[in-house]
């Protein structure tokens, strides 16, 4: 991984963004399209905003997925991942390819998850806009993740901790009101993206990337495989960064933001 570190979520999320829109334009000009994954969250926040105003994309030659969804749960639910990427992304980009919607209360979910994986499955991924949950999880892969499910897309439940960070960022009126189940990109899925751009602020996520940075690759903390990939860029801020060992912060690239 290569940390890049900035003294606010507003320049690390256009920091993020920035990386990420050089690879889409890098896609285009090589093949003529670019498929990217668009994580959600109040992580994600910052990055979104940057991205859709990046200059010189023509997005009409991109394609985009995004990492998960909630079972059982309408697009019009305030917590809606899909409602989160209407109002935040697509509704930003008029223009925009195509944008392939995980439709979590679809009345057949097997058939719905073979769909949305087939699509994957012929759209190799240029870039995975992501993030790290408080407990570790990649997109919904929570501990202990299943690192070797090879399908694209696979039913995960969602573990206590998880649940109650839904919670706390304030998508839910009470904990009860948390789904149990979800629909999330598998953790092999993630790994195959030619790059991955991960984007953590905050203290409440300090404890999760000492973990996955700095702790052994384990399904107890699903982003710890990230270590292992070739081109992992997590963008940090000082509190997020806080509990990192001075070693892992040495040769940061530090934002002037």
């Amino acid at each position: 991984m290569k940390i890049h570190l900035h003294q606010t979520k507003s320049a690390l999320g256009e920091a993020a963004a920035a990386m990420g829109a050089q690879a889409i334009r890098d896609a285009i000009a090589a093949k003529g399209r670019a498929h990217i994954i668009i994580a959600t969250g109040a992580s994600q926040f910052e990055m979104l905003d940057a991205l859709v105003r990046q200059p010189d994309i023509d997005w009409s030659k991109v394609t985009g997925f995004h990492l998960d969804e909630y079972i059982g749960m309408p697009d019009s639910h305030p917590a809606s991942f899909r409602r989160y990427l209407r109002e935040r992304f697509t509704s930003k980009l008029p223009t925009l390819g195509a944008f392939h919607f995980i439709e979590g209360d679809a009345a057949d979910l097997k058939a719905e998850i073979a769909r949305i994986g087939d699509l994957v499955r012929a759209n190799p991924i240029d870039v995975t806009f992501a993030g790290i949950g408080e407990n570790g999880h990649l997109a919904f892969n929570d501990p202990p993740a299943d690192f070797d499910a090879e399908d694209p897309y696979i039913v995960v439940e969602l573990d206590e901790v998880c649940r109650r960070q839904q919670f706390g960022e304030g998508w839910f009126p009470t904990f009860e009101d948390v789904p149990q189940t979800a629909i999330s990109m598998s953790v092999r899925q993630i790994m195959a993206s030619n790059l991955v751009v991960l984007s953590v602020p905050d203290a409440r996520k300090a404890d999760a990337v000492q973990r996955a940075l700095e702790g052994p690759v384990s399904p107890d903390c699903p982003a710890s495989i990230l270590q292992r990939h070739p081109a992992c860029h997590v963008f940090l801020d000082p509190a997020s960064a806080s509990k990192l060992s001075p070693s892992s912060l040495r040769g940061t690239d530090e934002g002037a933001g």
